[in-house]
């Protein structure tokens, strides 16, 4: 299937780019979205009229995304969750966490812009995340996963409350009268 596109595909080309795509991704994705136009004699003039429009949108959106780029830069999430002794989340935090969290934060992410390369987040520690803004617009956030239960207190704390709890004088309960 010849097709034009009418705005920047990741991986497949720029505005008015003519490319060749198989049927069903033209078909079933890149017209139905208004991503692409088909490729006949009518539509490439057309396509040509309005080339500096399309081009100035894209620009404006541009703009809009790096906007919104800059708001979300600083961004920085501690998120808690339920985790064993090791460190391990039961469970983990996905996309849909990580854009609630953003959004609960003041800065609008949807699902789909949180890109976690190494699927959902299973450990405790600071991670990296991606929010993929808009195609040529990314910026990368912290996420500090934290237990949200007590922190398990170390062998050497223990120790030493045991120590000083041995250390204190015994009380007398007995009474004087």
């Amino acid at each position: 299937m010849d097709i034009i596109l009418l705005e920047k595909v990741e991986n497949l080309g720029n505005i008015g780019d003519r490319v060749k795509v198989r049927s069903g991704y033209g078909r079933n994705f890149l017209l139905p979205k208004g991503k692409a136009t088909l490729a006949t004699p009518e539509k490439i003039a057309l396509f040509e009229e309005r080339r500096a429009e399309l081009e100035r949108k894209q620009a404006e959106e541009l703009a809009t995304a790096q906007g919104r780029a800059d708001k979300i830069k600083g961004l920085s999430l501690r998120m808690a969750a339920n985790a064993g002794p090791e460190g391990k989340l039961f469970g983990s935090l996905g996309t849909i966490d990580i854009a609630e969290a953003c959004t609960a934060a003041g800065a609008m992410v949807e699902r789909s812009e949180v890109r976690l390369p190494d699927g959902p987040l299973k450990t405790l520690g600071e991670h990296e995340v991606e929010i993929h803004v808009q195609s040529e617009v990314s910026v990368m956030i912290r996420v500090e996963v934290v237990s949200d239960g007590e922190a398990p207190m170390d062998i050497e704390a223990a120790a030493e409350a045991a120590d000083a709890a041995a250390e204190e004088p015994a009380q007398d309960d007995t009474d004087t009268d």
